[in-house]
């Protein structure tokens, strides 16, 4: 895989949590700390449903069905739409590609 954040590339990919993120969800938002950075994130509700279900180890092509069907939406919408939301969590270190080490 040469460039990680691509989408093609990432959709039947496993993302993990790494070590150095924590996050806590509450009715309207999850809060992700990068403790490297410092920094926290702000995720609506949907995106912490969706980072939530990268952490039991779901791709973003199964995260997409899930959500889909959960809010009777187009699959093929809310595919792009997860994989928007993991290159920005990629990016930013917030999550990683799952069997690397």
């Amino acid at each position: 895989m040469n460039d990680p954040t691509n989408a093609d590339d990432l959709i039947d990919v496993r993302m993990r949590l790494p070590q150095h993120v924590v996050h806590r969800s509450f009715v309207t938002e999850t809060v992700v700390l990068n403790l490297r950075t410092g920094k926290y994130h702000g995720l609506n509700s949907t995106a912490g449903q969706m980072l939530g279900q990268f952490e039991r180890g779901q791709t973003p092509r199964e995260v997409a069905v899930v959500i889909a069907e959960e809010y009777g939406r187009n699959e093929a919408e809310v595919q792009a739409d997860v994989l928007a939301l993991c290159q920005g969590l990629l990016e930013r270190e917030l999550i990683e590609i799952a069997g690397n080490d």
